[in-house]
């Protein structure tokens, strides 16, 4: 801007393309011959009509008197349209997603809570009525929205509602120009002041101000700035004000609209003329500008204008401050403007100076209004859904975007143990509306971007807002976070979350506002408000999912307490009064042990029989009467099911015990972690329901909204701390807090082992670990750990290795309890259950039975036989079993055959296949190093599926699971087993 405008040298890049287009130096008349003639050569009509749009110019009361009586609706909306208030200037290097298609964004207007928001206005555009009062006010110590209104306010704002009514009943009349020259210097006045009077628009009013005051004093051109309390957040400014404008160099041709497209000006307080004027409170006359020293010589060259005489006047409101300053420059028909100019210019600011100040006040009732509607809409759409807080948070940061226009947004949460670490990250980035999934997402990002803890930390620890205009000058920035990235820090605004008590749960950061600006106070105001808002929905959130898992388990613990109840002390006196035979007698150390011949009491005393030989009831001194009730205690929370009952915990239990003694394990482990072990054999499923995680899931059971992953396992967990803390049932009541909490530990690990998932993952590790078995080092707890996870799985898979007549036994109690589950998916949910609990697929099960023995069993118990030549009876036992099996699967498969087509099946193929089958049994099927890896990538990519009802004998991957297995052995998706083709069973047989 020029200084003789009141500008510095140092501001002519905000205005450059715009002094190109200023009006040449040749004086303008008062009326307009050569506006019509460039009207009529504009104008895409013809010369009648250009006439008609002069006369039009010339007579606007009839205009408006016609449009008020012959404008249909669609018109009106038209105008609306092409007159509404243009958005913030997106013409950047980083745009506004929200600008990029406004079709698109007016299109989810019905709803404000949508997952694309709905930007009624940007905080940006407030910096247009100045500074607003903050949004957060303090009363009685109690955040509120409700601003305390001045006197002055409240009497400013009645003025405004008689001005707008005023405006209601009567019609604005603008005379033309020719009329207002006829007028003599007093009804001149006079009119220009009723032209501005019921002006409530600041824009269009400064423009008339300016054309109103070439008119009374003759000048060539005008410009007009108004006072503007500073958006910059440094409190070290001592001004705090500078002068802005949008209205510089005003010719008498121009128009509001073209000033619109023209870039704000900003002059600093006392810097110029214009600044002067305003920090004086004085007028300046200087009727030659070339001889003040504040004039800048430099754009009257760019522009070829020569500025000759300026005068430059302050305008003020009823209290006599100063609002504004009005410039004139060039005075037609006279060297310089006189002293009646001065007084003339005074007298029509005065009435100006009210004038505008209504209009500002008019202004910023209606930004409150409109940021009020904000508000209003961000609690609509926090509080109107609170189901989660990934959806609650994502809402949160598309909206906090989209209305303070940055490029990314981040919602820390604070981590409630550390209050310098957070839990979780969201963020959001601008871009991310643009992407094609934008509609379909519901939960934000997490921690997709490097953490600057240096701001971020210090804002959850002391709670104090930070504003950053330039972050590489903040020594609390870590410079770092930009290292390696194409994104670069620049402005920072961050601001603590709190909840009703006033305690920080979470950050507010926004890094880089559009068009390279900083955050200004508004924009804080804003985000404190947010913070208010954000911090009650977070907190509400926390407080319903803790009232859902609070319900679960509930409604878990009642259904367990309906079910369950402590054995007596009657029942453990019996107990304890009975012989407890050797090990030998019941020969506890037999890998191919059955409980057959058992009867319940036999098995509670088998059990008691292990603890006293491992040597866990002296070593921790359990009281025999406890142990006695624990265990019927135990037995006791087993549901009378199919297959999950007490007789396999029993028989897991029997399993380990025999792998401890005859590897001599128990010297690896030592006593902490085998009587951790045992207990974990014997309560690895308690409250079994017969029904895997699938079908709680599927079912949405309590257990399922209590435990996301490994649910039955957790489950069986719970229930058995609940019966060891259980009066009369403490056995490990003697034990030292440290050995407490090291078999509690132990514990858990091996009954949540139990879960398929967690065995997938922890076989690869495991397997890696023993190929270096002679360096291996059990003091160390890593691989310790591994051994202790698998030995669970073994001992839960122990009927495979068992022989092959309780292994049948064994599997037709699991497919009983698969087929009831079945059966319930069928009935209850309403859903066909998959081929392994299907009952009309039965004849499917022995091939499916090869495949779980191939993909689950034998690695692991190959690795096992390596690791002992002890163990190498049950790898034996269970490749014999596989071949059982397959005998099985040929047999169903020529009944199937001969039942469909009603002739003998050809036996040398059915030979053949057998005899492929049997020659790869110890290579390729058989290769722990070729499936394990294969079968673990793909299993554990799903936890539902893997998770399958137990982990028992024949317990079979479900859902997509057994098809990958089945996918990974036999490459055809089990085709075997279901195809009728023997060409076909020949061919997938040879892939093995």
């Amino acid at each position: 801007m020029p200084i003789e405008q009141g500008g510095t040298a140092g501001h002519e890049h905000h205005h450059h393309h715009y002094l190109s287009s200023r009006c040449p130096s040749v004086p303008l008349p008062l009326h307009l011959p050569s506006q019509q003639q460039q009207q009529q050569q504009q104008s895409p009509y013809g010369g009648e009509y250009a006439k008609m749009e002069a006369w039009m110019d010339e007579n606007p009361e009839f205009v408006q008197d016609y449009f008020i009586r012959k404008a249909t609706r669609q018109v009106v909306d038209a105008w609306l349209v092409s007159h509404a208030t243009p958005a913030a200037n997106t013409s950047t290097e980083i745009s506004s997603p929200t600008h990029v298609n406004n079709t698109q964004s007016c299109s989810s207007r019905g709803g404000s809570g949508a997952t694309t928001p709905v930007r009624k206005i940007s905080a940006h555009e407030f910096e247009r009525g100045g500074l607003l009062k903050p949004i957060v006010n303090t009363i009685d110590g109690t955040p509120t929205f409700i601003s305390p209104q001045s006197e002055t306010e409240l009497s400013s704002s009645q003025y405004i509602n008689g001005t707008a009514y005023h405006m209601a009943g009567a019609r604005s009349q603008r005379l033309s120009r020719s009329e207002l020259k006829q007028l003599d210097e007093k009804e001149l006045i006079f009119e220009l002041v009723k032209d501005i009077c019921n002006d409530l628009d600041v824009r269009s009013l400064c423009h008339k101000i300016l054309q109103n005051v070439s008119i009374l004093l003759n000048a060539d051109r005008g410009s007009l700035f108004l006072v503007q309390k500073r958006s910059s957040t440094c409190v070290n400014d001592p001004v705090n004000r500078c002068l802005v404008s949008k209205l510089f160099d005003v010719c008498p041709r121009s128009t509001v609209e073209e000033m619109e497209t023209m870039d704000e000006v900003r002059v600093e307080w006392g810097t110029g003329i214009a600044g002067h004027v305003a920090e004086s409170g004085e007028p300046v006359n200087i009727p030659d500008a070339y001889q003040d020293e504040r004039f800048n010589k430099e754009i009257d060259i760019l522009t070829g204008y020569r500025t000759k005489a300026l005068l430059c006047m302050p305008i003020k409101d009823c209290s006599g401050d100063v609002i504004g300053v009005a410039q004139v420059i060039n005075k037609y028909g006279g060297s310089h403007f006189t002293e009646i100019d001065e007084k003339v210019f005074a007298s029509y600011l005065q009435f100006c100076g009210i004038g505008l100040r209504n209009a500002q006040l008019y202004e910023k009732s209606q930004l409150e209004v409109k940021r009020n509607q904000v508000l209003l809409d961000l609690a609509k759409m926090i509080f109107e859904e609170q189901s989660t807080i990934e959806h609650m948070v994502f809402r949160i940061l598309t909206h906090m975007q989209s209305l303070i226009q940055c490029q990314r947004v981040q919602i820390l949460l604070v981590h409630e143990a550390s209050k310098g670490s957070f839990s979780r990250v969201f963020d959001f980035e601008a871009n991310d509306l643009r992407n094609d999934d934008s509609d379909a997402r519901t939960s934000p990002f997490e921690s997709r971007f490097p953490i600057n803890i240096g701001i971020t930390g210090y804002v959850a620890t002391t709670g104090e807002t930070v504003n950053i205009p330039n972050a590489y000058d903040d020594p609390r920035f870590d410079e770092s976070v930009d290292v390696g990235q194409s994104f670069k820090h620049n402005s920072i605004l961050c601001m603590a979350i709190k909840n009703s008590l006033g305690q920080i749960i979470g950050v507010i950061q926004l890094i880089n506002k559009f068009d390279n600006l900083i955050f200004t106070k508004n924009d804080e105001n804003f985000v404190e408000a947010f913070a208010i808002f954000c911090g009650m929905g977070i907190h509400n959130t926390h407080m319903y999912e803790k009232a859902i898992v609070a319900m679960a388990k509930q409604s878990v613990t009642l259904e367990v307490l309906s079910y369950h109840a402590s054995a007596s002390t009657d029942d453990a006196l019996r107990l304890k009064t009975l012989k407890i035979p050797s090990a030998a007698y019941f020969e506890l150390h037999d890998f191919t042990f059955d409980d057959i011949r058992l009867e319940d009491d036999d098995t509670l005393r088998a059990c008691i029989r292990m603890f006293l030989d491992l040597d866990l009831v002296e070593r921790f001194h359990i009281d025999y009467e406890v142990l006695c009730r624990w265990l019927l205690s135990v037995k006791k929370n087993y549901r009378n099911v199919t297959y999950h009952n007490f007789r396999h915990a029993f028989n897991v239990t029997q399993m380990m015990f025999a792998i401890l003694t005859a590897t001599q394990w128990w010297k690896i482990f030592g006593e902490i972690e085998c009587l951790a072990l045992v207990i974990g054999c014997l309560c690895h499923d308690l409250d079994h329901r017969g029904t895997n995680n699938s079908f709680q899931i599927k079912a949405s059971s309590p257990l399922a909204q209590l435990y996301s992953t490994s649910t039955l396992e957790h489950h069986h967990y719970n229930q058995c701390i609940m019966i060891l803390n259980s009066p009369g049932n403490q056995i490990l009541s003697n034990l030292s807090s440290e050995d407490y909490c090291r078999v509690i530990r132990v514990l858990e690990d091996a009954i949540l082992s139990t879960d398929l998932a967690v065995y997938f993952r922890k076989r690869g590790p495991f397997l890696d670990s023993i190929k270096n078995r002679d360096t291996l080092d059990w003091s160390n707890e890593e691989p310790r750990s591994l051994l202790r996870a698998m030995s669970m799985t073994v001992c839960d898979l122990s009927a495979i290795s068992k022989p092959w007549e309780i292994e049948k036994r064994v599997a037709d109690l699991v497919s009983s309890e698969f087929f009831e589950q079945g059966d319930m998916e069928r009935q209850e949910l309403k859903i066909t259950p998959i081929d392994i609990m299907n009952r009309e697929k039965e004849d499917q099960l022995p091939m499916m039975q090869v495949n779980f023995i191939d993909s689950i069993c034998l690695p692991v118990y190959e690795a096992f036989a390596d690791l002992s030549d002890t163990l190498t009876p049950l790898v034996e036992c269970v490749r014999d079993n596989r071949k059982h099996w397959i005998e099985l699967a040929q047999e169903t498969q020529q009944r199937k055959i001969e039942r469909d087509n009603g002739t003998t099946t050809d036996q040398t193929k059915i030979s053949a296949s057998a005899t492929t089958m049997s020659t790869n049994n110890n290579n390729t099927s058989c290769n722990s190093n070729s499936i394990a890896p294969n079968t673990y990538d793909d299993v554990s990519t799903s936890n539902s599926d893997v998770s399958i009802s137990s982990k028992i004998v024949g317990k079979l991957p479900q859902d997509a699971t057994q098809q990958i297995l089945c996918t990974n052995y036999l490459k055809h998706n089990g085709s075997w087993c279901s195809t009728d083709n023997n060409k076909e069973q020949n061919q997938v047989m040879d892939q093995q």
